[in-house]
């Protein structure tokens, strides 16, 4: 489409979820999980500069509650201080986790709403409108509690006759059923249409949604960067073109995340020994090792694993490693993996902790022979290693 036939482009984002924590992670992972959703807005506001668009709209959550940590809003203002926009206003829009509330970051009296740049708009009231161009206007609610059984568009006007300006609806909830679940500022998936809203931009699910009819979509873009296993369909935005003529909207999605987020059952060596040549710098990799191995070949699952999770030392394959060994056992009726010349007394200790095994004090017997055995191996490297030196 020529630049001349567009005549408007925004940017539609949502749940970036700053400075939520990542606790079943280890210490040192933490922090390249939560940096990662800074580092999505980043992203997402250098694509806003880079396709010119004329307004960008974030559609709520935008923290992960109402009163974040300073770092974090502090972190939000750099990001905007660093560009000198005029002509591109930002809209940032209370969700459900950050809510409206009169002690929250959006307070008038805040140290983050008073150091916003006076392009960025945060929506605080349920009439909200703004005049995009000539030619658009936008609309939006905002949320005002964490819950919520009221349809937030019917709070935006419905189109007068004669009006044949681009409407814009910008809210927070849900459009769709949850099993088990209440709506939670339930919307219904025809309110762009009855509202007459030539496109409605929409967060709260953390996936790539579009609705139709494409004449009046209503778009979920996502989050920018996913937060847990079974968010698959996270990490984008919504780059959003209207045409002149009253054609109806282009939406393209856009990716911004740095983190895939994978879970990988291994239920054999050879599995697990391909992910060692696998490229895994940019995943967050949930393994569940669900498998039988031998004495030594449990040695190696633990050599394996630190090569993809790496050390202080090294960095490992995998960017992210959640290792989950609970479904990890050790067949200890085969002793072969022992050294057949070994002294009676330790054949003798082999055959207790065998004995023990089988009698049902297992996980301790197990790992008494897996840790017995990386000690005779050790020994052995350390003997080779003095014999090559004599």
């Amino acid at each position: 489409m020529e630049e001349q036939d567009v005549a408007l482009k925004i940017l539609h984002t949502a749940d970036w979820h700053l400075g939520r924590s990542f606790p079943s992670f280890r210490d040192e992972d933490q922090p390249k999980l939560t940096r990662a959703r800074i580092e999505a807005v980043e992203k997402l506001l250098g694509l806003a500069e880079s396709y010119g668009v004329d307004a960008v709209l974030c559609a709520g959550d935008l923290f992960h509650e109402p009163a974040p940590a300073e770092a974090w809003w502090r972190e939000l203002l750099r990001l905007f201080e660093r560009r000198k926009w005029t002509n591109r206003p930002v809209f940032l829009l209370p969700g459900n986790h950050d809510p409206l509330w009169p002690n929250s970051v959006w307070a008038s009296d805040h140290a983050f709403r008073r150091g916003l740049p006076n392009w960025v708009h945060v929506i605080d009231r349920d009439d909200f409108e703004y005049s995009l161009s000539p030619e658009a206007v936008l609309y939006a609610v905002p949320c005002r509690s964490q819950a919520g059984a009221d349809d937030p568009t019917s709070r935006i006007p419905a189109r007068q006759p004669g009006d044949q300006r681009i409407r814009i609806g910008l809210v927070h909830g849900q459009t769709f059923d949850i099993v088990g679940h209440q709506m939670n500022f339930p919307i219904s998936v025809d309110s762009a249409q009855r509202r007459g809203l030539n496109y409605l931009a929409i967060g709260d699910t953390h996936a790539w949604r579009v609705y139709p009819p494409s004449a009046s979509p209503t778009v979920y873009p996502g989050s920018p960067e996913a937060a847990t296993f079974g968010e698959t369909e996270a990490g984008c935005v919504a780059i959003v073109m209207f045409p002149r003529a009253g054609r109806p909207p282009i939406v393209q999605k856009q990716q911004v995340a740095r983190w895939r987020w994978r879970s990988e059952e291994c239920k054999s060596m050879s599995q697990l020994e391909s992910l060692r040549h696998e490229d895994l710098k940019d995943c967050v990799l949930k393994l569940s090792l669900q498998m039988e191995v031998s004495v030594s070949e449990r040695a190696r699952v633990e050599d394996i694993l630190q090569e993809l999770q790496g050390n202080e030392a090294v960095c490992g394959k995998v960017g992210v490693l959640h290792a989950d060994s609970s479904g990890l056992a050790v067949n200890v009726r085969d002793t072969s993996d022992f050294d057949g010349e070994l002294p009676e007394v330790l054949k003798s200790v082999i055959a207790r902790l065998q004995a023990q095994a089988e009698e049902g004090d297992s996980a301790v017997a197990r790992q008494a022979m897996v840790l017995l055995h990386g000690t005779l191996r050790q020994m052995n490297k350390a003997a080779a290693r003095r014999g090559a030196e004599a």
